[in-house]
């Protein structure tokens, strides 16, 4: 197993700008992460792009496996890859992830130029549609090790997603010059990375017996807060109407009491809120002239309310 941490820049803005949204961001990734690969000896060699990597600008039209990600006709699923097919797409794999070192490597504390970007990003793109390759053939082990493990109380989806991403991990990690088959290591790290994510959900469980439910952890501080501070003003304002603080008419104190219920009725308690036309048709008058008054009693009430809380401070 080879490592590489990268040091070198990235290129000029004009390279940056030239290139697309995915291919700035997979840039910025691969510039940061560390980078690993599985060494062959042929690696070196002459030649060795002919043989690891025979379409560079195209994985679906050339080489042995690139019927790999077309669809069986019948049960639309990946055909199965045989013991050699699985050899050469790792040797593929890794060969790709080998140049792309050499890259970094050869700019190691200088800016990448704009050919080893173009190259960088090329290599890059070709490791990622054989992983896919890859994956998609191993895909079902997945939900196989799920169902295997017979876990209960624990969310599928959550187990899913889980070994998902150690099967994308295990590709990462595989050496299939050991002889064994892909599938072989794949299905015990689903299995270890299941039961380490059941485990962390075992301990969540322990410290918090609910499942986390925004509704059930939020605080109702502010909601009493608020009524609070509501029943307040509503009883200040009260006041003022019942001494008259704000020097109201009398026909902005009643257009107040039945626009807003304020006023209450010994046998129903407080009134219900009315309309403007509501309003207008009790005392006769349009709904504009009913507004008008309406805002020049609450510029008043609000006057006093200013004054009061001024002089509690």
């Amino acid at each position: 197993m080879r490592k590489l941490k990268p040091t070198c820049q990235p290129p000029s803005g004009a390279v940056m700008r030239k290139l697309s949204a995915n291919e700035a961001q997979r840039l910025r990734l691969r510039l940061a992460e560390p980078l690993e690969c599985l060494y062959t000896a042929g690696f070196s060699r002459a030649g060795a792009e002919e043989r690891f990597a025979p379409a560079i600008d195209g994985m679906a039209s050339h080489g042995p496996r690139a019927v790999s990600s077309r669809l069986d006709a019948h049960s639309r699923k990946p055909p199965a890859l045989s013991r050699n097919e699985e050899i050469e797409l790792f040797q593929r794999f890794n060969y790709c992830r080998y140049r792309m070192m050499k890259i970094l490597k050869a700019h190691a504390g200088k800016r990448l130029t704009a050919a080893a970007t173009r190259e960088l990003l090329q290599w890059d793109q070709t490791a990622l549609d054989v992983r896919d390759e890859i994956v998609q053939a191993n895909l079902g082990l997945v939900p196989a090790m799920v169902e295997r493990s017979r876990l209960t109380g624990v969310d599928f989806a959550e187990l899913i997603s889980e070994g998902q991403l150690a099967l994308l991990r295990s590709v990462d990690k595989f050496d299939c010059s050991r002889g064994f088959k892909f599938s072989t290591y794949a299905c015990r790290a689903i299995l270890t990375s299941i039961s380490r994510a059941v485990a962390l959900m075992a301990r969540h469980r322990a410290r918090f017996p609910t499942e986390y439910d925004p509704d059930l952890q939020r605080g109702d501080v502010v909601e009493s807060r608020r009524e609070e501070i509501e029943a307040s003003c509503l009883q200040e304002l009260r006041g003022i109407l019942a001494e008259n603080s704000a020097d109201l008419t009398v026909t902005e104190r009643r257009i107040l009491s039945e626009r807003f219920g304020m006023k209450e009725s010994r046998r129903k308690g407080a009134r219900d809120p009315k309309t403007l036309r509501q309003v207008a048709e009790v005392f006769g008058v349009t709904k504009e002239r009913v507004r008008q008054i309406q805002n020049k009693a609450l510029a008043k009430l609000r006057d006093v309310l200013d004054e009061q809380v001024f002089a509690a401070q």
